[in-house]
Protein backbone atom coordinates (compact mmCIF):
# COMPACT_ATOMS: atom_id res chain seq x y z
CA UNK A 1 0.00 0.00 0.00
CA UNK A 2 1.84 3.57 -1.07
CA UNK A 3 -0.43 5.73 1.53
CA UNK A 4 -2.50 4.59 4.22
CA UNK A 5 -4.99 6.97 6.59
CA UNK A 6 -6.06 5.49 9.91
CA UNK A 7 -8.51 7.24 12.34
CA UNK A 8 -6.88 10.71 11.51
CA UNK A 9 -8.38 13.54 13.58
CA UNK A 10 -8.27 17.39 12.72
CA UNK A 11 -10.10 20.11 14.81
CA UNK A 12 -10.36 24.05 13.73
CA UNK A 13 -11.11 25.62 16.97
CA UNK A 14 -14.53 24.74 17.97
CA UNK A 15 -14.93 23.49 14.16
CA UNK A 16 -14.03 19.23 14.00
CA UNK A 17 -12.85 19.52 10.02
CA UNK A 18 -11.66 15.52 10.59
CA UNK A 19 -13.14 13.22 12.74
CA UNK A 20 -12.70 9.56 11.86
CA UNK A 21 -10.76 9.81 8.25
CA UNK A 22 -9.93 6.55 6.78
CA UNK A 23 -8.27 6.19 3.22
CA UNK A 24 -5.69 3.76 1.26
CA UNK A 25 -4.10 4.40 -1.51
CA UNK A 26 -2.22 1.62 -3.86
CA UNK A 27 0.32 2.23 -6.65
CA UNK A 28 -1.01 2.33 -9.75
CA UNK A 29 -4.62 3.43 -9.26
CA UNK A 30 -6.41 6.12 -9.14
CA UNK A 31 -8.24 6.72 -6.22
CA UNK A 32 -11.44 9.33 -6.41
CA UNK A 33 -11.98 11.38 -2.71
CA UNK A 34 -15.81 12.54 -3.19
CA UNK A 35 -17.94 14.62 -0.59
CA UNK A 36 -19.66 17.48 0.46
CA UNK A 37 -17.98 20.60 0.55
CA UNK A 38 -17.34 21.09 4.17
CA UNK A 39 -16.81 17.14 3.58
CA UNK A 40 -13.25 17.33 5.01
CA UNK A 41 -11.57 16.31 1.08
CA UNK A 42 -9.14 19.68 1.72
CA UNK A 43 -8.32 18.91 4.90
CA UNK A 44 -7.59 15.28 4.49
CA UNK A 45 -5.36 16.17 1.61
CA UNK A 46 -3.35 19.01 3.01
CA UNK A 47 -2.48 16.78 5.89
CA UNK A 48 -1.19 14.42 3.58
CA UNK A 49 0.72 17.00 1.60
CA UNK A 50 2.30 18.59 4.92
CA UNK A 51 0.51 21.95 4.49
CA UNK A 52 -1.39 20.81 7.57
CA UNK A 53 -0.70 18.88 10.67
CA UNK A 54 -3.36 15.95 12.04
CA UNK A 55 -4.73 16.08 15.91
CA UNK A 56 -5.00 12.65 15.96
CA UNK A 57 -4.55 9.61 14.18
CA UNK A 58 -2.11 7.93 12.07
CA UNK A 59 -0.17 8.41 8.73
CA UNK A 60 1.89 5.28 6.93
CA UNK A 61 3.51 6.21 2.94
CA UNK A 62 5.28 3.16 1.94
CA UNK A 63 4.60 1.06 4.75
CA UNK A 64 6.15 3.38 7.44
CA UNK A 65 4.55 6.17 9.44
CA UNK A 66 5.34 9.83 8.66
CA UNK A 67 3.93 13.06 10.05
CA UNK A 68 4.98 15.84 7.36
CA UNK A 69 5.53 19.12 8.96
CA UNK A 70 5.98 20.92 5.16
CA UNK A 71 5.11 20.74 1.58
CA UNK A 72 8.77 20.49 1.05
CA UNK A 73 8.63 18.04 3.28
CA UNK A 74 6.19 15.83 1.32
CA UNK A 75 7.26 16.48 -2.32
CA UNK A 76 10.57 15.63 -0.99
CA UNK A 77 9.48 12.25 -0.04
CA UNK A 78 7.48 12.04 -3.60
CA UNK A 79 3.93 13.76 -2.94
CA UNK A 80 2.36 16.73 -5.06
CA UNK A 81 -0.74 18.20 -5.38
CA UNK A 82 -2.35 20.20 -7.84
CA UNK A 83 -4.47 22.65 -6.15
CA UNK A 84 -7.93 23.56 -7.57
CA UNK A 85 -7.68 27.17 -6.26
CA UNK A 86 -4.07 29.00 -8.00
CA UNK A 87 -0.97 28.88 -5.64
CA UNK A 88 1.15 30.17 -8.44
CA UNK A 89 3.48 33.40 -8.81
CA UNK A 90 1.71 35.63 -10.63
CA UNK A 91 3.94 38.07 -11.52
CA UNK A 92 6.82 34.94 -13.20
CA UNK A 93 6.63 33.51 -16.18
CA UNK A 94 5.03 29.67 -17.24
CA UNK A 95 8.56 28.37 -17.07
CA UNK A 96 10.13 30.23 -13.84
CA UNK A 97 6.53 28.36 -12.00
CA UNK A 98 6.94 25.01 -13.30
CA UNK A 99 10.69 25.12 -11.49
CA UNK A 100 9.42 27.49 -8.42
CA UNK A 101 11.82 25.92 -5.65
CA UNK A 102 13.57 23.86 -7.80
CA UNK A 103 15.21 26.36 -9.75
CA UNK A 104 17.74 25.14 -12.51
CA UNK A 105 21.06 27.51 -11.23
CA UNK A 106 24.64 28.31 -13.09
CA UNK A 107 27.54 28.39 -11.17
CA UNK A 108 27.35 30.41 -8.31
CA UNK A 109 24.06 30.75 -7.38
CA UNK A 110 22.85 32.19 -11.18
CA UNK A 111 19.27 31.48 -12.62
CA UNK A 112 19.78 29.00 -15.49
CA UNK A 113 16.83 30.74 -16.91
CA UNK A 114 17.44 29.22 -20.40
CA UNK A 115 17.36 25.80 -19.41
CA UNK A 116 14.00 26.13 -17.39
CA UNK A 117 12.22 27.46 -20.44
CA UNK A 118 13.20 25.06 -22.64
CA UNK A 119 12.54 22.26 -20.46
CA UNK A 120 9.43 23.68 -19.66
CA UNK A 121 8.80 24.36 -23.85
CA UNK A 122 9.28 20.60 -24.40
CA UNK A 123 7.16 19.57 -21.30
CA UNK A 124 3.96 21.69 -22.36
CA UNK A 125 4.38 20.75 -25.86
CA UNK A 126 4.91 16.88 -25.04
CA UNK A 127 1.59 17.17 -23.70
CA UNK A 128 -0.08 19.31 -26.37
CA UNK A 129 -1.14 22.30 -23.96
CA UNK A 130 -1.62 25.74 -25.37
CA UNK A 131 0.45 27.29 -23.41
CA UNK A 132 4.15 29.29 -24.01
CA UNK A 133 6.77 28.73 -21.55
CA UNK A 134 7.33 32.55 -21.60
CA UNK A 135 4.16 33.72 -20.79
CA UNK A 136 3.34 35.68 -17.46
CA UNK A 137 0.86 33.53 -15.06
CA UNK A 138 -0.66 36.37 -14.12
CA UNK A 139 -1.91 37.12 -17.31
CA UNK A 140 -3.47 33.52 -17.65
CA UNK A 141 -7.21 32.51 -16.98
CA UNK A 142 -8.36 30.03 -14.12
CA UNK A 143 -8.02 27.00 -16.77
CA UNK A 144 -4.29 28.23 -18.47
CA UNK A 145 -3.15 28.60 -14.18
CA UNK A 146 -4.66 24.81 -13.86
CA UNK A 147 -2.56 23.60 -16.33
CA UNK A 148 0.63 25.27 -14.86
CA UNK A 149 0.20 23.69 -11.98
CA UNK A 150 -0.36 20.35 -13.42
CA UNK A 151 2.61 20.95 -15.58
CA UNK A 152 4.54 21.91 -12.58
CA UNK A 153 3.55 18.19 -10.30
CA UNK A 154 4.88 16.74 -13.79
CA UNK A 155 7.94 18.17 -13.93
CA UNK A 156 8.90 17.66 -10.58
CA UNK A 157 7.93 13.87 -10.84
CA UNK A 158 6.38 11.98 -7.94
CA UNK A 159 4.92 9.10 -6.71
CA UNK A 160 1.78 10.28 -5.62
CA UNK A 161 -0.19 13.05 -7.03
CA UNK A 162 -3.03 15.14 -5.22
CA UNK A 163 -5.54 16.22 -8.11
CA UNK A 164 -7.83 18.92 -6.50
CA UNK A 165 -10.91 19.46 -9.28
CA UNK A 166 -8.37 20.09 -12.02
CA UNK A 167 -11.01 19.99 -15.04
CA UNK A 168 -13.58 22.63 -12.96
CA UNK A 169 -12.63 25.32 -15.62
CA UNK A 170 -11.16 23.50 -18.07
CA UNK A 171 -12.35 23.24 -21.75
CA UNK A 172 -13.31 19.53 -23.40
CA UNK A 173 -10.32 19.53 -25.10
CA UNK A 174 -7.85 20.32 -21.78
CA UNK A 175 -10.45 17.82 -20.02
CA UNK A 176 -9.58 14.90 -22.23
CA UNK A 177 -5.87 15.91 -21.92
CA UNK A 178 -5.81 15.49 -18.05
CA UNK A 179 -7.67 12.16 -18.38
CA UNK A 180 -4.89 11.47 -20.81
CA UNK A 181 -2.17 12.50 -18.28
CA UNK A 182 -3.90 11.00 -15.27
CA UNK A 183 -3.97 7.06 -17.43
CA UNK A 184 0.01 7.62 -18.20
CA UNK A 185 0.85 8.20 -14.30
CA UNK A 186 -1.89 5.05 -13.41
CA UNK A 187 0.41 3.29 -16.09
CA UNK A 188 3.64 4.30 -14.96
CA UNK A 189 3.00 2.94 -11.16
CA UNK A 190 2.49 6.24 -9.72
CA UNK A 191 -0.69 6.55 -7.22
CA UNK A 192 -3.34 9.48 -7.97
CA UNK A 193 -5.77 10.83 -5.45
CA UNK A 194 -8.31 12.63 -7.86
CA UNK A 195 -11.40 15.00 -6.18
CA UNK A 196 -14.21 15.91 -8.22
CA UNK A 197 -17.61 17.36 -8.11
CA UNK A 198 -18.10 16.46 -11.75
CA UNK A 199 -19.90 13.42 -11.46
CA UNK A 200 -19.46 12.62 -15.12
CA UNK A 201 -15.54 12.14 -14.94
CA UNK A 202 -15.88 9.71 -12.05
CA UNK A 203 -15.52 6.39 -14.64
CA UNK A 204 -13.38 8.14 -16.74
CA UNK A 205 -10.51 7.60 -14.62
CA UNK A 206 -11.25 6.61 -11.34
CA UNK A 207 -10.32 2.87 -9.27
CA UNK A 208 -11.72 3.17 -6.39
CA UNK A 209 -13.51 5.61 -4.21
CA UNK A 210 -13.65 6.65 -0.62
CA UNK A 211 -16.80 9.44 0.25
CA UNK A 212 -16.38 11.63 3.59
CA UNK A 213 -19.48 13.03 5.12
CA UNK A 214 -19.10 15.60 8.42
CA UNK A 215 -15.41 14.49 8.68
CA UNK A 216 -15.35 10.79 8.16
CA UNK A 217 -15.17 8.07 5.71
CA UNK A 218 -18.65 6.68 5.44
CA UNK A 219 -17.51 4.34 2.13
CA UNK A 220 -14.77 2.34 0.12
CA UNK A 221 -14.70 0.85 -2.65
CA UNK A 222 -14.79 -0.05 -6.53
CA UNK A 223 -16.60 2.66 -8.49
CA UNK A 224 -17.38 0.41 -10.37
CA UNK A 225 -19.51 -1.51 -8.21
CA UNK A 226 -21.14 1.70 -7.34
CA UNK A 227 -24.18 3.70 -8.99
CA UNK A 228 -24.34 7.18 -9.65
CA UNK A 229 -27.54 7.70 -7.19
CA UNK A 230 -26.14 5.15 -4.28
CA UNK A 231 -22.61 7.62 -4.36
CA UNK A 232 -24.78 10.83 -3.66
CA UNK A 233 -26.57 9.07 -0.84
CA UNK A 234 -23.40 8.24 0.84
CA UNK A 235 -22.45 11.72 -0.21
CA UNK A 236 -25.35 13.45 1.32
CA UNK A 237 -26.57 11.23 3.83
CA UNK A 238 -29.88 11.10 1.96
CA UNK A 239 -31.86 10.77 -0.98
CA UNK A 240 -31.44 13.32 -3.81
CA UNK A 241 -33.21 13.49 -6.60
CA UNK A 242 -29.76 14.00 -9.12
CA UNK A 243 -31.56 15.77 -11.73
CA UNK A 244 -33.16 18.79 -10.11
CA UNK A 245 -36.34 20.10 -12.42
CA UNK A 246 -37.14 23.60 -11.44
CA UNK A 247 -41.12 24.16 -12.32
CA UNK A 248 -41.18 27.55 -14.19
CA UNK A 249 -43.54 30.65 -13.09
CA UNK A 250 -45.39 32.77 -16.43
CA UNK A 251 -42.81 35.41 -16.70
CA UNK A 252 -43.41 39.17 -14.93
CA UNK A 253 -42.67 42.48 -16.21
CA UNK A 254 -39.85 43.23 -18.35
CA UNK A 255 -36.67 43.92 -15.88
CA UNK A 256 -33.67 44.04 -17.90
CA UNK A 257 -33.18 44.54 -21.98
CA UNK A 258 -30.30 44.43 -24.27
CA UNK A 259 -30.22 46.49 -27.92
CA UNK A 260 -27.52 46.06 -30.68
CA UNK A 261 -24.72 45.48 -27.38
CA UNK A 262 -21.07 45.61 -28.48
CA UNK A 263 -17.70 45.67 -27.49
CA UNK A 264 -15.78 44.61 -30.78
CA UNK A 265 -14.03 42.07 -31.35
CA UNK A 266 -15.41 40.04 -28.91
CA UNK A 267 -18.68 40.65 -28.84
CA UNK A 268 -21.43 42.08 -32.09
CA UNK A 269 -24.89 43.08 -31.95
CA UNK A 270 -26.27 41.41 -28.80
CA UNK A 271 -29.88 41.36 -28.18
CA UNK A 272 -31.55 39.46 -24.86
CA UNK A 273 -34.36 40.41 -22.60
CA UNK A 274 -35.01 39.27 -18.95
CA UNK A 275 -38.20 39.43 -17.72
CA UNK A 276 -39.25 38.82 -13.62
CA UNK A 277 -39.84 34.89 -12.82
CA UNK A 278 -37.51 33.93 -15.43
CA UNK A 279 -33.91 32.08 -15.37
CA UNK A 280 -32.23 32.52 -18.92
CA UNK A 281 -29.99 30.16 -19.49
CA UNK A 282 -26.09 31.37 -21.68
CA UNK A 283 -24.85 28.42 -23.25
CA UNK A 284 -21.93 28.14 -25.59
CA UNK A 285 -17.97 26.93 -26.09
CA UNK A 286 -15.54 28.57 -23.99
CA UNK A 287 -14.37 32.13 -26.04
CA UNK A 288 -17.69 32.48 -27.48
CA UNK A 289 -18.58 35.45 -25.46
CA UNK A 290 -20.34 34.53 -22.31
CA UNK A 291 -18.58 35.89 -19.36
CA UNK A 292 -17.60 39.02 -22.10
CA UNK A 293 -21.01 39.99 -21.89
CA UNK A 294 -21.41 39.83 -18.16
CA UNK A 295 -18.83 41.80 -17.62
CA UNK A 296 -20.26 44.33 -20.03
CA UNK A 297 -23.84 44.37 -18.58
CA UNK A 298 -22.58 44.77 -14.90
CA UNK A 299 -20.20 47.68 -15.88
CA UNK A 300 -16.75 46.04 -15.66
CA UNK A 301 -16.32 47.10 -19.44
CA UNK A 302 -17.40 49.35 -21.58
CA UNK A 303 -19.65 49.01 -24.62
CA UNK A 304 -18.94 50.24 -28.01
CA UNK A 305 -22.61 51.01 -28.89
CA UNK A 306 -25.55 49.55 -28.24
CA UNK A 307 -27.93 50.28 -24.79
CA UNK A 308 -29.01 48.74 -21.91
CA UNK A 309 -32.99 49.14 -20.17
CA UNK A 310 -33.77 48.36 -16.91
CA UNK A 311 -37.73 48.28 -16.23
CA UNK A 312 -38.09 49.55 -19.32
CA UNK A 313 -35.62 52.70 -18.58
CA UNK A 314 -32.58 53.21 -20.72
CA UNK A 315 -29.87 53.08 -18.12
CA UNK A 316 -26.22 54.44 -18.76
CA UNK A 317 -23.45 51.68 -16.85
CA UNK A 318 -20.24 52.72 -17.27
CA UNK A 319 -19.08 50.99 -13.95
CA UNK A 320 -20.03 48.22 -12.05
CA UNK A 321 -21.20 51.06 -9.11
CA UNK A 322 -23.58 51.79 -11.96
CA UNK A 323 -25.39 48.40 -12.42
CA UNK A 324 -25.21 47.99 -8.74
CA UNK A 325 -27.08 51.08 -8.39
CA UNK A 326 -29.74 50.08 -10.83
CA UNK A 327 -29.97 46.36 -9.23
CA UNK A 328 -27.57 44.59 -11.46
CA UNK A 329 -25.67 41.87 -9.30
CA UNK A 330 -23.02 40.35 -10.89
CA UNK A 331 -21.70 36.76 -8.81
CA UNK A 332 -18.46 36.11 -10.92
CA UNK A 333 -16.83 32.50 -12.43
CA UNK A 334 -14.00 33.17 -10.05
CA UNK A 335 -15.50 33.73 -6.68
CA UNK A 336 -12.03 33.84 -4.70
CA UNK A 337 -10.31 36.79 -7.24
CA UNK A 338 -13.51 38.71 -7.68
CA UNK A 339 -16.26 37.46 -5.91
CA UNK A 340 -14.67 37.83 -2.36
CA UNK A 341 -12.38 39.57 -0.14
CA UNK A 342 -10.74 36.45 1.22
CA UNK A 343 -9.21 38.26 3.87
CA UNK A 344 -11.99 39.86 5.38
CA UNK A 345 -15.00 37.67 8.20
CA UNK A 346 -18.07 36.45 6.05
CA UNK A 347 -19.91 38.92 8.09
CA UNK A 348 -18.55 41.85 6.42
CA UNK A 349 -18.80 40.33 2.78
CA UNK A 350 -22.53 39.72 3.16
CA UNK A 351 -22.74 43.33 4.24
CA UNK A 352 -19.77 45.17 1.52
CA UNK A 353 -22.50 45.74 -0.84
CA UNK A 354 -25.28 47.33 1.18
CA UNK A 355 -23.20 49.51 3.61
CA UNK A 356 -25.62 52.35 3.55
CA UNK A 357 -28.30 49.99 5.02
CA UNK A 358 -26.23 49.23 8.20
CA UNK A 359 -24.48 52.49 8.83
CA UNK A 360 -25.28 55.60 9.99
CA UNK A 361 -22.97 59.20 9.56
CA UNK A 362 -20.64 56.92 8.38
CA UNK A 363 -20.59 54.29 11.50
CA UNK A 364 -21.79 50.80 11.22
CA UNK A 365 -24.79 50.26 13.24
CA UNK A 366 -24.01 46.36 15.22
CA UNK A 367 -27.33 45.39 15.61
CA UNK A 368 -28.97 45.87 12.22
CA UNK A 369 -25.35 44.62 10.71
CA UNK A 370 -25.64 41.69 12.49
CA UNK A 371 -29.67 40.99 11.81
CA UNK A 372 -28.51 41.08 7.86
CA UNK A 373 -26.14 38.93 8.25
CA UNK A 374 -27.76 36.13 10.46
CA UNK A 375 -30.66 36.24 8.22
CA UNK A 376 -28.90 35.57 5.28
CA UNK A 377 -26.61 32.74 6.97
CA UNK A 378 -29.79 31.04 7.94
CA UNK A 379 -31.53 31.50 4.46
CA UNK A 380 -28.56 29.86 2.73
CA UNK A 381 -27.65 27.77 5.35
CA UNK A 382 -24.21 29.09 5.69
CA UNK A 383 -21.79 26.24 7.43
CA UNK A 384 -19.24 28.17 9.46
CA UNK A 385 -17.68 28.44 12.74
CA UNK A 386 -19.23 32.12 13.22
CA UNK A 387 -19.90 35.12 11.13
CA UNK A 388 -16.14 35.91 12.04
CA UNK A 389 -14.75 33.56 10.41
CA UNK A 390 -12.54 34.38 7.31
CA UNK A 391 -14.61 33.89 3.83
CA UNK A 392 -11.34 32.30 2.68
CA UNK A 393 -11.22 30.14 4.72
CA UNK A 394 -14.84 28.73 3.89
CA UNK A 395 -15.22 25.75 1.93
CA UNK A 396 -16.25 26.38 -1.83
CA UNK A 397 -19.78 25.73 -1.87
CA UNK A 398 -20.14 27.97 1.06
CA UNK A 399 -18.12 30.98 -0.22
CA UNK A 400 -20.36 30.80 -3.25
CA UNK A 401 -23.31 31.38 -0.95
CA UNK A 402 -21.85 34.08 0.51
CA UNK A 403 -21.19 36.05 -2.71
CA UNK A 404 -24.83 35.50 -3.64
CA UNK A 405 -25.56 36.67 0.38
CA UNK A 406 -24.05 40.26 -0.54
CA UNK A 407 -26.35 40.44 -3.41
CA UNK A 408 -29.38 39.31 -1.88
CA UNK A 409 -28.80 41.70 1.22
CA UNK A 410 -28.53 44.22 -1.26
CA UNK A 411 -31.53 43.83 -2.94
CA UNK A 412 -30.87 43.28 -6.25
CA UNK A 413 -33.40 42.21 -9.17
CA UNK A 414 -30.97 41.14 -11.85
CA UNK A 415 -28.76 38.44 -11.46
CA UNK A 416 -25.95 37.17 -13.81
CA UNK A 417 -24.69 34.25 -12.18
CA UNK A 418 -21.54 33.02 -14.26
CA UNK A 419 -20.68 29.78 -13.74
CA UNK A 420 -22.58 29.24 -10.22
CA UNK A 421 -21.62 25.86 -9.39
CA UNK A 422 -18.09 25.66 -10.84
CA UNK A 423 -16.47 23.80 -8.06
CA UNK A 424 -18.73 22.84 -6.04
CA UNK A 425 -20.27 19.64 -4.51
CA UNK A 426 -23.83 17.96 -5.89
CA UNK A 427 -25.71 18.92 -2.44
CA UNK A 428 -24.36 22.21 -2.64
CA UNK A 429 -25.14 23.01 -6.40
CA UNK A 430 -29.21 21.63 -5.75
CA UNK A 431 -29.33 24.47 -2.97
CA UNK A 432 -28.00 26.96 -5.86
CA UNK A 433 -30.51 25.93 -7.73
CA UNK A 434 -33.05 26.49 -4.94
CA UNK A 435 -31.58 29.53 -4.28
CA UNK A 436 -31.75 30.80 -7.92
CA UNK A 437 -35.82 29.42 -8.03
CA UNK A 438 -36.72 31.46 -4.76
CA UNK A 439 -34.86 34.31 -6.02
CA UNK A 440 -36.94 33.98 -9.27
CA UNK A 441 -40.08 33.32 -7.16
CA UNK A 442 -39.60 36.88 -5.53
CA UNK A 443 -39.44 38.64 -8.75
CA UNK A 444 -35.67 38.57 -9.62
CA UNK A 445 -34.96 37.81 -13.48
CA UNK A 446 -31.44 35.60 -13.28
CA UNK A 447 -29.03 35.38 -16.41
CA UNK A 448 -26.86 31.53 -15.94
CA UNK A 449 -24.09 30.95 -17.59
CA UNK A 450 -22.52 27.48 -17.48
CA UNK A 451 -20.85 24.91 -19.51
CA UNK A 452 -22.70 22.03 -17.99
CA UNK A 453 -25.88 21.43 -20.08
CA UNK A 454 -27.17 19.13 -17.67
CA UNK A 455 -27.80 22.35 -15.36
CA UNK A 456 -29.27 24.92 -18.08
CA UNK A 457 -31.39 22.19 -19.23
CA UNK A 458 -32.90 21.52 -15.53
CA UNK A 459 -32.88 25.30 -14.21
CA UNK A 460 -33.62 27.32 -17.58
CA UNK A 461 -36.33 28.50 -18.89
CA UNK A 462 -35.33 29.72 -22.16
CA UNK A 463 -31.62 28.59 -23.25
CA UNK A 464 -29.55 31.68 -25.07
CA UNK A 465 -26.73 29.98 -27.19
CA UNK A 466 -23.33 32.22 -27.79
CA UNK A 467 -21.23 31.70 -31.03
CA UNK A 468 -18.12 34.15 -31.89
CA UNK A 469 -19.42 36.99 -29.85
CA UNK A 470 -22.93 36.77 -31.12
CA UNK A 471 -26.54 35.17 -30.16
CA UNK A 472 -27.06 32.47 -32.67
CA UNK A 473 -30.24 30.74 -31.44
CA UNK A 474 -33.00 30.99 -28.76
CA UNK A 475 -34.48 27.95 -27.70
CA UNK A 476 -37.08 26.68 -24.64
CA UNK A 477 -35.27 25.42 -21.82
CA UNK A 478 -36.55 21.51 -22.36
CA UNK A 479 -34.49 21.61 -25.29
CA UNK A 480 -31.53 19.09 -25.29
CA UNK A 481 -28.28 19.20 -25.24
CA UNK A 482 -27.99 17.98 -28.80
CA UNK A 483 -29.95 20.76 -30.34
CA UNK A 484 -28.08 23.43 -28.10
CA UNK A 485 -24.25 21.92 -29.07
CA UNK A 486 -25.25 22.10 -32.64
CA UNK A 487 -25.63 25.90 -32.51
CA UNK A 488 -23.09 26.73 -30.33
CA UNK A 489 -20.17 23.89 -32.09
CA UNK A 490 -20.64 25.38 -35.85
CA UNK A 491 -17.21 26.63 -37.25
CA UNK A 492 -15.73 29.27 -35.75
CA UNK A 493 -15.09 26.97 -32.55
CA UNK A 494 -11.72 24.95 -33.43
CA UNK A 495 -9.92 27.95 -31.46
CA UNK A 496 -11.71 27.62 -28.06
CA UNK A 497 -9.38 25.83 -26.15
CA UNK A 498 -6.77 28.34 -26.85
CA UNK A 499 -8.89 31.39 -25.94
CA UNK A 500 -10.03 30.09 -23.03
CA UNK A 501 -5.83 30.24 -21.13
CA UNK A 502 -5.69 33.95 -21.82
Amino acid sequence: MLLELKSVRKRFGGVVALRNGNLSVRAGEVHLLMGENGAGKSTMMKIVAGMQTRDGGEMLWQGRPVNFRSPAEAAANGIAMVHQESLLAPHLSVAENIFLGREERRPFGFLNRRKMQEAAARLIERHGFPLQADWQVGRLSPAGKQLVEICRALQHGSSLLIFDEPTSSLSDAETAEVFKIVRTLRQRGTGVIYITHRLDELREVGDRVTVLRDGETVHTGDIADLTTDRLIQHMVGREVNAIYRRESLPPGDELLRVESLSRRPLLQDIHLQIRAGEIVGLAGLIGAGRTELCRLIFGLDVADSGRIFVSGRPVRIRSPRDAVREGIALVPEDRQKTGLATGLPLGVNITLASLPAVSRFGFILGRQEREVIARQMERLRVKAESPKQLAGRLSGGNQQKIVIAKWLARGAKVFLFDEPTRGIDVGAKVEVFEVMDQLARSGAGILMVSSELPELLQVADRILVMRQGRIVAELPGRTTQEEIMSYAALAGSVNASQESVQ
